[in-house]
């Protein structure tokens, strides 16, 4: 099987099990649900659950078993897409190719869909009985720190503050590493704690988590410089036109996608230790640096 194949498999089981998940016995919460629903469940990469499932699989680990630990973290992602797009922050009108939740909903409830959404991902966190109670708290406290003020929220903060403000490259790679790069690496680091990896093998996974983080961004940059709503599903040139700094205004396209390749080699040269059993950890970065969305 070839890995785009193996990420469809995965993106379709985890859509699969979102779908099932949000359900409301009261008819009271039924506007609250459909808002969580309408954007949890519109599509997207589900690159996230992908990489904890992935990570899983190739360290011998049966993944089905942890479904709910997978869409713990897709629902985290999500909540941060909804509160993004709010007039408040970036004030997008699409996302996924669709009205952003603002749009649909308003923006009260679309704060509280965000809200629920990344409560209930800690609800889904706690709720398996087969995973022993340290390594549960251990993975409570990989997640909230990763989406908490050290991590996304504190780069979606470093962000706001950076609008009409030049950063450095340097500047550039701490925020993504908190705003982006941490929701990356969590989903490995957990699964890495699920496997019981020694001490090298943990670390080297962390390695290739960070750079494809970076990877990531860096490939986000581009595409908001040089794509457009109909590919990407969402309107481009939103960093030029708060004057944010990227790596594309800093370095160019050119540069950019210099320092997109030099990540993209460092995150597969991280997996070596791990030989041919990571081949589909490693179809993952030519996909992210090639990704048109």
């Amino acid at each position: 099987m070839n890995v785009q194949n193996v990420l469809k498999e995965k993106q379709k089981i985890i859509n699969e099990h979102l779908s099932a998940l949000l359900v409301s016995d009261s008819p009271s919460h039924h506007t609250l649900y459909q808002a969580m629903n309408y954007s949890l469940l519109a599509g997207g990469k589900r690159i996230r659950p992908t990489l904890f499932l992935l990570v899983l699989d190739m360290l011998g680990v049966n993944s089905s078993l942890y479904l709910d630990i997978a869409c713990a973290i897709e629902c985290i992602h999500t909540y941060s897409l909804i509160h993004d797009d709010l007039p408040c922050m970036d004030n997008d009108d699409y996302r996924r190719g669709r009205l952003t939740n603002h749009k649909v909903f308003g923006p009260a409830m679309a704060t509280l869909a965000g809200d629920g959404l990344l409560t209930y991902a800690f609800e889904l966190l706690t709720s398996g009985s087969q995973i022993s109670p340290i390594k549960q708290s251990r993975l409570v406290y990989i997640l909230a720190k990763a989406a908490g003020p050290s991590g996304m929220v504190g780069g979606q903060a470093q962000d706001i503050e950076s609008e009409n403000r030049k950063q450095t490259v340097e500047e550039l790679k701490f925020m993504d590493s908190c705003k982006t790069g941490c929701m990356l690496t969590s989903p490995v680091d957990m699964a890495s704690v699920l496997a019981d990896c020694e001490k090298t093998e943990y670390d080297a996974l962390h390695s290739f988590s960070v750079h494809l983080g970076l990877l990531f961004q860096i490939t986000d940059d581009l595409l908001d410089a040089t794509s457009s709503l109909e590919t990407m599903g969402k309107k481009a040139g939103q960093d030029e036109k708060l004057d944010k700094s990227t790596y594309v205004s800093e370095l160019g396209i050119d540069g950019a996608r210099q320092m997109a390749e030099k990540e993209a080699s460092a995150a597969v040269e991280a997996l070596n230790i791990f030989g041919e059993k990571a081949w589909a950890l490693q179809g993952l970065i030519p996909y992210i640096l090639n990704r048109k969305k």
